[in-house]
């Protein structure tokens, strides 16, 4: 699995794989049922302790998008094509979108270009997963 991370960002490299590994799901790179590389072997691949990328499953299973066995490693638990969203999941979404769209406007972005890129990002998904 290829992901680029920012070694000198201010978001941690845990978050950063979370991210990478959401972005993938959105864009139909990763499907229901793909598995992910262990931790070790992602950590190795990465040239970062395993124990973060723990971190970044243990955040994205938390979030219900993959499931940890022993026997099976990390999958992808769910994808766009996996059906509705489960119970509550709106709402706990919006709360974080609430402060990601008041970052941008305290930043100085008006409505009508936080919209247009909102909108942007939204069809690069579509594009990407219909190819």
């Amino acid at each position: 699995m290829l992901l680029t991370l920012d070694l000198d960002s201010e978001t941690p490299i845990y978050l950063q794989i979370r991210d990478r590994i959401v972005e993938a799901i959105a864009q139909g790179d990763l499907g229901e049922g793909d598995a992910l590389p262990s931790t070790r072997q992602f950590g190795a691949d990465l040239g970062i302790n395993f124990h973060t990328v723990n971190k970044a499953y243990d955040l994205l299973r938390a979030q219900g998008l993959i499931r940890i066995n022993r026997k099976s490693g990390a999958v992808i638990r769910r994808d766009a094509r996996s059906g509705p969203a489960e119970s509550g999941y709106a709402d706990e979404w919006q709360e974080r979108l609430h402060t990601l769209l008041a970052e941008a406007v305290a930043l100085g972005l008006d409505a009508d270009e936080v919209m247009a890129r909102c909108g942007s990002v939204l069809e690069s998904f579509r594009a990407k997963a219909a190819s």
